[in-house]
């Protein structure tokens, strides 16, 4: 009989909207509330206006903000996210984060361990972990050294690593499974893969560590520097890769749980990423999607059935692309993915279905 993980995926990981007011934190902010646990990492984003990304994570600490749709360094935020509360966090009046009657999505990680790690050439200055749900949030300082190793603490090798230099104008750089060690995306561009071994010194990771070349967006000399990792896990999170058929009938990609938020890359052709969640589409087919490397507003192109061909269906064990948009479906095309769960198909005996 499979085995499969005792927890609940929405235990680690929440997509949760919600609608600013506009109050400075100083007198009282916005508290949100419903995301079920204390957060680690929150990525949020404005959908009705033209506001940047956002992201904050405990490990580099509240009202420091990195965002993925630039180049852009850290900065400070006094009036974004001020605190991580049990339920959700507590947002300032920032229009990124809380403009009066503006509506937001947020995604949520919960991490955990930040202490005992070891291993790497390079220690990390500090960390978040959460060995259970294969994730983690790792701060480190570059040496510019190639060949350099980083300790993730999954435990399990990651398939997904996502790295940002925080005070450099440098891209985001993107490690994925499907890709391999020599071949990186850059997830604040459109563009395709490309191929460089200076940014993960040609060295897939392995269960404790990744490693990292000289390029100064990874490992910049005494640069301070942030990797998301991720690793599958069965029944919460799934990475990997699909080929597209241009066919309004699209694939089915089986993920083994009913996806709550997915995020799709064409990686061999100049096209945006775009994220899917189901907090802002709650039935099917989903026509909402939001491209991370672009502050564009979200876009909400349906029903009626004027959508166009974006319709994607959030299913009980994957999904299913029913539109033929070049983003997510071109005929020869290759795709990765990523996808974090909301009910496990087998959990406690009770199979998710589809909407």
């Amino acid at each position: 009989m499979a085995e499969y993980i005792s927890f609940q995926p929405s235990d680690f990981f929440s997509p949760t909207i919600y609608t600013g007011n506009g109050t400075a934190y100083g007198s009282g902010g916005n508290a949100i509330t419903g995301v079920g646990f204390q957060p680690a990492l929150t990525w949020i984003k404005c959908r009705t206006a033209g506001e940047d990304h956002v992201v904050t994570d405990a490990v580099r600490g509240v009202t420091k903000i990195i965002r993925p749709n630039g180049t852009y360094v850290e900065s400070t935020a006094t009036e974004g996210l001020n605190v991580f509360g049990s339920d959700g966090f507590t947002l300032g009046n920032s229009s990124q984060f809380n403009e009066d009657t503006e509506d937001y999505v947020s995604w949520n990680w919960k991490m955990g361990t930040t202490s005992g790690l070891t291993g790497g050439t390079i220690t990390p200055t500090a960390y978040s972990i959460s060995t259970t749900a294969g994730q983690s949030i790792i701060a480190y300082t570059g040496n510019v050294t190639s060949g350099a190793t980083i300790p993730h603490g999954l435990g399990v090798t990651p398939q997904m690593i996502i790295i940002k230099n925080l005070p450099d104008v440098d891209s985001w750089v993107v490690y994925h499974e499907a890709l391999g060690a020599t071949k990186f995306l850059e997830l604040d561009t459109t563009g395709a893969v490309s191929t460089a071994t200076n940014r993960f010194n040609d060295t897939a990771p392995t269960s404790t560590v990744f490693s990292v070349g000289n390029s100064g967006g990874v490992n910049g000399d005494g640069k301070a520097i942030i990797a998301y990792c991720f690793a599958a896990i069965k029944g919460y999170s799934d990475f990997g890769s699909y080929r597209g058929n241009g066919n309004a009938a699209g694939p089915f990609i089986y993920t083994g749980f009913k996806p709550s938020f997915i995020m799709v890359k064409a990686y061999d052709a100049t096209v945006n990423w775009t994220i899917r969640d189901d907090a802002r589409d709650t039935f099917n087919p989903g026509y909402n999607y939001i491209y991370p490397n672009l502050n564009n507003a979200g876009t909400n192109i349906g029903p009626p059935a004027t959508s166009g061909s974006y319709e994607l269906d959030f299913l009980s064990n994957g999904f299913k692309i029913r539109n033929t948009d070049d983003k997510l479906n071109t005929s020869g095309s290759h795709y990765i993915y990523a996808a974090f769960g909301q009910t496990m198909v087998g959990t406690n005996g009770v199979v998710g279905t589809a909407r």
